[in-house]
C-alpha cells in the first residue's frame, strides 16, 4: 500500500492518473494517485470498522472496477491478505475459496454487465455463503443497479460505510515474508490450490520485471486486458504499474460490444502506450480482420505484450503487423501464477525476437531443461534453478 500509493500521493505524481477505466456500458473514471490515495485510507478504515486486522482473509469476488483495485489496497494497507475470486465462477467454487482461506469478510457487487444485460454477481455471492461459518461481514459495491437483497447483520453497502470512513489509516508494518495474498490456482491436477505471495519479494518481481521488461516511463499509458481474478490482473494491472507510479487502463466488458473495434478504439481514445493480452485474443482479432484495428490511430503505442499460453507465429506476425505497425517489439512472456513474475521474456531492443517463443530468462531468472535423473537436456522438464 505505502509503496504502490503513499510515495506518488505525496510526490509530483499525486495529480497524475493512476487508474483509468471505462466499464462496457460507457462508464468512465479516472482516478489520480491523489484520490486512489485517499479513497484506499477510507476503504482501510471501514474494513477496521467491520474487525478486519492483520493476518486476516478477505475475499474478493467482484469485476473489474476501481472499487476492487481499492479493496486489494486496502487489504494490504491494514494487513490482511486478499484471496480473489474470478467473478465468472460458481457460487460453489466460491464457497470452497472460502472455505479454504477462512475469510472473514467478502466484497463483492450487485451485478455486473455483459453484453449490455446485468449480471446478478451478489445473487452467486448470496449461494455460496450459505456454509461459510467463517464470513462474518459482506461488502457490497453499487455497481449495475440492479436489486439485491442485503442480510440484515451481516451485508453493509460499500458507500454507506464509505461515507463514515476515517481519511487516513497508518498502513500496517509488513515483514517481507508475510502474506500478502492467496490465489487459487487450478493446477494440473485435483482441487484448486491455494499460492501463497508474499509482501516483499513479490512486490520486487513485479515492479522490476514491468519496467524492464515494458520499459515504463513516466508518460505511459499501460493496459494490461487481463482480469484481477487471475495472477496477470494481480501483478501487472495493479501491483506492478502501480509500484512503479504508472497509469494503467481498466475495462470491464467484453472486447466486441458494442461493436468489434472495442478495444481499438479505446487503444486510441486513452493513448495506450503500452499493450498487453493474450493470444486466445489475438487469434480471435485475426479471425475478425485487420479492419477494425485499421479504423483508428494506434500510433501511441510502443511496445506489445502477449501472456496466458504459447503464441502461434503467425498469430505473432498479424500482431505485430496489424497492432503494432510493424515497429513495436512483442515481449512473449512465460510465467507462472506460481512465480508471480515474468520468468522468460524478451527486453525490448536488446533481445532478437523470434515469432512464437518467450526467448531467454529475465536478468536473474536461471532456468534449465532436465530429465528425470537431473541432467541437463535439449528436451525434457523445464525447471527453474534460481531465484
Amino acid at each position: 500500500s505505502y509503496n504502490c500509493l503513499d510515495r506518488h500521493a505525496k510526490s509530483g505524481r499525486r495529480n497524475k492518473a493512476a487508474i483509468m477505466y471505462e466499464s462496457e456500458i460507457g462508464r468512465q473514471v479516472i482516478l489520480t494517485y491523489g484520490q486512489l490515495y485517499r479513497e484506499v485510507n477510507k476503504f482501510a478504515n471501514a474494513l477496521a470498522g467491520l474487525g478486519v486486522k492483520k493476518g486476516d482473509r478477505v475475499c474478493l469476488y467482484m469485476p473489474m472496477i476501481p472499487e476492487a483495485a481499492i479493496a486489494m489496497l486496502a487489504c494490504t494497507r491494514v494487513g490482511a491478505a486478499h484471496s480473489i475470486v474470478f467473478g465468472g465462477f460458481s457460487a460453489d467454487s466460491l464457497r470452497d475459496r472460502i472455505n479454504d482461506a477462512q475469510a472473514k469478510v467478502v466484497i463483492t457487487a450487485d451485478g455486473n454487465f455483459r453484453r449490455g444485460t446485468p449480471f446478478p454477481l451478489k445473487n452467486n455471492s448470496d449461494a455460496a455463503l450459505q456454509e461459510t461459518p467463517s464470513v462474518q461481514k459482506v461488502v457490497v459495491v453499487k455497481n449495475a443497479g440492479n436489486d439485491v437483497e442485503m442480510v440484515e447483520g451481516r451485508d453493509v453497502w460499500y458507500h454507506d460505510i464509505m461515507a463514515t470512513a476515517g481519511s487516513y489509516y497508518e498502513p500496517e508494518k509488513m515483514d517481507a515474508e508475510d502474506t500478502l495474498f492467496i490465489l487459487y490456482t487450478s493446477g494440473s491436477t485435483g482441487k484448486p490450490k491455494g499460492v501463497l505471495h508474499t509482501t516483499g519479494g513479490y512486490l520486487v518481481g513485479v515492479q522490476s520485471t514491468l519496467r524492464y521488461v515494458f520499459d515504463i516511463k513516466e508518460d505511459d499509458v499501460y493496459w494490461c486486458t487481463a482480469d484481477i481474478g487471475w495472477i496477470t490482473g494481480h501483478s501487472y494491472v495493479i501491483y506492478g504499474p502501480l509500484a512503479l507510479g504508472a497509469t494503467t487502463f481498466m475495462y470491464d466488458g467484453t472486447v466486441d460490444y458494442p461493436e468489434k473495434d472495442r478495444i481499438w478504439d479505446m487503444a486510441e481514445r486513452y493513448g495506450v502506450t503500452k499493450f498487453y493480452t493474450a493470444p486466445t485474443a489475438i487469434r480471435t482479432f485475426m479471425k475478425w480482420g485487420a479492419d477494425y484495428p485499421k479504423k483508428h490511430d494506434l500510433s501511441a503505442i510502443k511496445i506489445l505484450g502477449t501472456v496466458g499460453e504459447p503464441i502461434n507465429p503467425e498469430a505473432w506476425m498479424w500482431y505485430y503487423e496489424n497492432i503494432g505497425g510493424g515497429r513495436c517489439p512483442i515481449m512473449d512472456t512465460w510465467w507462472q501464477t506460481e512465480t508471480g513474475m515474468f520468468m522468460c521474456t524478451p527486453l525490448p531492443g536488446i533481445t532478437p525476437l523470434k515469432p512464437g517463443t518467450a526467448t531467454t530468462p529475465f536478468p536473474g531468472v536461471e532456468l534449465d531443461i532436465i530429465d528425470e535423473n537431473g541432467n541437463s537436456v535439449d528436451v525434457g522438464y523445464l525447471v527453474v534453478k534460481s531465484p
